[in-house]
């Protein structure tokens, strides 16, 4: 019998007998190493010491199959789009990018947003070097995403450009009776002196389940301030492989913003590689799980280079019988001196069957450096919710008013208005 690692190489080389000319480009080529390095590799287990907290194997009930860019409607598409921004949007419907749902405003000469699959064929030098160099693959789910790369958004933007508008990634997986699997490839370039605002964001329709497997590769030029606002909301049955490496150069600003509050198994691997001076990186993540829902955030800050900065937190609220993850990584080289960092990570547990693994990291080789690191794990204050209620407030939302103070140090840093306002509705009707 067919394992599942043998019918995902048998779908590489079924997919490479129908290339014609592709298959012998230089993209094609990389592909190829990459299919090599799954097959060595395989898929995690409980045994690799990364994983030993995140049980995938449910993942491999399910036969997960390519999907089809369904009819679905401008209003479907409307419901996941943030008001009040002013943004580009990129719409993917089952991994496959969406034209007629798109809008891209006009740009500055050079700026290029575009999907990945237009890129390769019309003009593939502009990432060759770039994918690949930067999320290293270690693991099968990266090895499979790089085998497979065709789908996905390319962002890149010249020196001193201005993005016109935020930028949108609209993920939106589901097919009645189908299990799809998607494999977005996400690069992002940037050149010196540029500042590029992008929101990343997973949406299931129906409740089948599906393997969203998304990589995501981020070239900070020098002076240039990227952020990305990752919000993951997939149904309940689903599964989210999710990926995120950053390469910083110098005077550059990296922020990071990873929301979870859906899906079944979800993991999040966020890493960031300050490689020149003067760098400032910053992680901050909120995730709220119920039901059966486990939710692993495993993050890496590399200090690279000295004279640098990085300030982390994540914030989980836990209920019913789900199950969070955090570990941390907080690794400053040799030469990385004047380092700066600090790193958080809090968890509330609203019942006794919801649970916790968290693991803060800081492995330190140089000696003049400024580290730090807390993880705290607690339930509702008893006393804060008797006081509210004394006031009149009902015990539900004394808990929510509760929670979302507990929330409020990572709304605090989100300075997009229109996200903001967005994610705090969506956290209020979780809440509820």
């Amino acid at each position: 019998m067919e394992t599942i690692k043998e019918k995902y190489i048998s779908d590489f080389r079924k997919a490479e007998e129908n290339m014609n000319g592709e298959a012998s480009t230089a993209f094609h080529q990389f592909r190829k190493s990459a299919i090599a390095k799954f097959d060595e590799l395989g898929f995690p287990s409980l045994k690799n010491e990364d994983w030993k907290y995140t049980n995938i194997s449910p993942l491999f009930n399910y036969e997960f199959t390519k999907g089809a860019d369904l009819n679905i409607s401008k209003k479907e598409v409307e419901k996941y789009m943030i008001k009040g921004l002013d943004e580009n949007v990129i719409v993917f419907v089952n991994g496959i990018y969406s034209e007629k749902h798109s809008s891209i405003k006009k740009q500055q000469t050079g700026i290029v947003i575009e999907s990945l699959k237009n890129v390769i064929k019309n003009n593939a030098g502009l990432i060759l070097d770039h994918i690949g160099k930067i999320a290293e693959i270690d693991n099968g789910f990266t090895a499979l995403n790089t085998a497979f790369a065709g789908e996905g958004a390319v962002i890149f933007v010249p020196d001193n450009a201005a993005v016109n508008g935020h930028i949108h990634l609209l993920n939106i997986t589901g097919e009645k009776d189908r299990n799809i699997l998607t494999q977005p490839r996400h690069i992002i370039i940037t050149g010196k002196n540029c500042n590029v605002k992008i929101i990343e964001s997973y949406h299931s329709t129906g409740s089948e389940a599906n393997l969203v497997n998304a990589v995501s590769e981020i070239a900070v030029g020098e002076g240039s301030i990227v952020e990305i606002y990752r919000l993951q909301q997939e149904n309940e049955s689903s599964f989210q492989i999710n990926r995120t490496h950053a390469l910083q150069s110098a005077n550059s600003t990296f922020t990071h913003y990873s929301v979870t509050l859906g899906g079944g198994i979800v993991r999040n691997d966020t890493n960031i590689k300050l490689d020149a001076e003067n760098c400032t990186g910053n992680l901050y993540g909120l995730y709220l799980t119920e039901g059966n829902q486990h939710v692993d955030n495993h993050t890496l800050i590399d200090h690279a280079k000295p004279h640098c900065q990085s300030n982390e937190m994540y914030k989980g609220v836990l209920n019913d019988r789900s199950k969070g993850v955090f570990n941390g990584k907080v690794f400053v080289r040799e030469d990385a001196q004047k380092t700066n960092a600090y790193q958080s990570n809090k968890a509330i547990l609203l019942t006794d069957t919801a649970s916790i693994d968290t693991k803060p990291q800081l492995e330190i080789f140089a000696d003049d450096v400024k580290c730090s690191h807390g993880a705290a794990i607690g339930q509702l204050d008893d006393e804060a919710v008797f006081y509210l209620r004394s006031r009149g407030i009902g015990e539900e939302m004394a808990r929510t008013v509760l929670i979302r103070a507990f929330a409020n140090d990572i709304f605090e840093t989100i300075e997009n208005d229109a996200f903001h306002e967005h994610l705090n509705h969506l956290v209020f009707e979780k809440l509820k």
